[in-house]
């Protein structure tokens, strides 16, 4: 398999979702601004928004996939489609007792998630209205990722890549058409997340039923391999996706703060959601097979070979990205956001909250390819110590950071701890061989640093040369970007740094 064929495939369905996500936030920002309707609707999408990333961008495919793929390499084809039919039993079921008995405790979530809205009964009240209404959704995210996980360890990346789209679709189209048929309309942006749900699942279906793969859930309880699944994931969750916990805690000191700022810093997240969801997801989507594969057949140089490549081709789209982010943050913010209710103030806030963000942009991204390392090789207790550490690292960060920084110091915090989070997992593959590095680390490392300096110039200039006079945004967030993406890759060209050097590393499975 060409991985990065593969890599490009599925980066471009993810930045088709992502663009539309854009459009989505660009309209949710012109309607309902940065107040009291947002801020509850963006708390109540907190939880299941949550799930969504754990389960869409391949968290839970930590536990399941390694286990398909052992299962998929030592029994027949109708042996690995019961298995993954008693997984889909059982965790439908546990999904389904969970979602039915989040609702009844809503209001307890909600004050949880957010306490200072308990100060403002109907704004309290709205989010307990919204969150019952999007709960649903973490069931039908939840098997449409399992459906996916299936599709990824047949080759099939495309599908579940372009999944997400369908969500971003059907929340431009309620937003433009429904949102005045409700009372409150935020109401409109809930009942989008429902049906958004329920079309990711209905999708991939037809696409497992071609590679006869669609399973009837069954409830066997004495299939100890899925079972094993069931007990791994909680953790592999949880050591994947610290960033996304640390989101939601976050959520609980942005509720003290002035009115907007979970607004602020969930736009400035949604930013964020581009590089990583195209590069950092995309990048361990495709991984983890190859990386259960040659773990299965015992191959450690290979397998060290494969986390050198992800690794580097990490380094080599994140740093840029991340250095665009930082420079670009405020032209970004009132290109894509600052339209009706969305006013100067809330770009200038959204602005330090996605620079403070952009701190921990490489790290966030190497995690997507770094956990699989561990993963791959069923060693789930590893990144689940270090995703411990990394969270509690975040609170003491908040509590520091929160009092003179406000939510530009939640944000910070978070960006802080992926980097600590990424350097932690790096350490521990090397420390237990599994991973040793390639030759050729200090010409790459080089190599990089001229050409991100040659990039920050072209910017700074650009930036100095152009100002934002309020016309003509997007053009000229365009032309900055396209500036500083050529100013980068020239200069790496011009160091000799060729596609071929990828080239070389990307056929890893037979």
């Amino acid at each position: 398999m060409n991985l990065l064929k593969a890599l490009a495939k599925v980066s471009s369905m993810t930045l088709l979702s992502r663009l539309l996500g854009f459009v989505r936030d660009t309209l949710i920002a012109r309607l309902f601004g940065a107040g009291m309707a947002s801020d509850a609707f963006f708390v109540a999408f907190k939880l299941p928004n949550l799930l969504r990333r754990l389960f869409a961008e391949g968290a839970f495919a930590q536990a399941f996939v390694p286990m398909l793929g052992n299962y998929r390499h030592q029994h027949s084809h109708q042996e690995t489609r019961a298995f993954a039919a008693d997984v889909a039993g059982l965790l439908g079921l546990l999904l389904t007792l969970t979602t039915a008995l989040s609702m009844l405790a809503a209001p307890l979530l909600v004050w949880l998630m957010a306490p200072g809205f308990w100060q403002h009964p109907a704004e309290f009240h709205l989010t307990v209205q919204l969150l019952r209404i999007t709960l649903p959704y973490i069931l039908l995210i939840t098997l449409s990722s399992l459906a996916g996980s299936i599709l990824n360890c047949w080759g099939r990346f495309s599908v579940p890549a372009l999944t997400p789209a369908l969500l971003n679709l059907t929340f431009i189209g309620f937003a433009l058409f429904l949102s005045s048929a409700f009372n409150p309309p935020v109401l409109a942006l809930a009942w989008a997340t429902f049906v958004g749900g329920c079309l990711q699942l209905l999708y991939p279906l037809w696409h497992l039923k071609r590679i006869d793969m669609l399973p009837c859930p069954r409830l066997n309880w004495h299939n100890a391999a899925a079972w094993k699944v069931m007990r791994q994931m909680g953790p592999a969750v949880f050591g994947v996706s610290v960033a996304q916990i640390s989101l939601l805690l976050n959520s609980t000191f942005a509720s003290f703060l002035p009115e907007g700022s979970v607004s602020w810093m969930y736009y400035a997240d949604r930013l964020m959601e581009f590089p990583t969801g195209v590069l950092g997801a995309a990048l361990g989507t495709i991984l983890l097979p190859s990386l259960s594969q040659l773990a299965t057949s015992d191959q450690p140089e290979r397998y060290s070979a494969l986390l050198d490549w992800g690794i580097r081709l990490s380094l080599l789209l994140a740093l840029p990205a991340t250095l665009g982010l930082g420079l670009l943050a405020g032209s970004l913010t009132r290109a894509l956001f600052m339209y009706g209710q969305f006013n100067a103030h809330d770009a200038a806030m959204t602005q330090q909250a996605l620079m403070a963000y952009a701190i921990g942009l490489t790290g966030l991204i190497l995690i997507k390819v770094l956990a699989p390392g561990f993963y791959a090789r069923q060693n789930v207790r590893t990144p689940v110590k270090i995703a411990g550490i990394t969270l509690l690292a975040t609170l003491l960060m908040n509590l520091v950071l929160v009092f003179p920084l406000h939510h530009t110091g939640l944000a910070l915090s978070i960006g802080i701890a992926a980097c600590l989070n990424a350097g932690l997992l790096l350490y521990g593959l090397i420390k237990a061989g599994i991973y040793q590095p390639q030759v050729g680390w200090q010409r790459f490392l080089r190599q990089l640093s001229l050409a991100l300096m040659l990039m920050a110039l072209v910017l700074l200039t650009a930036l100095a040369l152009w100002p934002d006079t309020g016309s003509a945004r997007i053009v000229r967030l365009v032309s900055l970007i396209s500036l500083g993406a050529t100013a980068y890759f020239v200069a790496l060209f011009a160091q000799g740094l060729r596609p071929s050097d990828f080239l070389q590393r990307d056929r890893f499975r037979d």
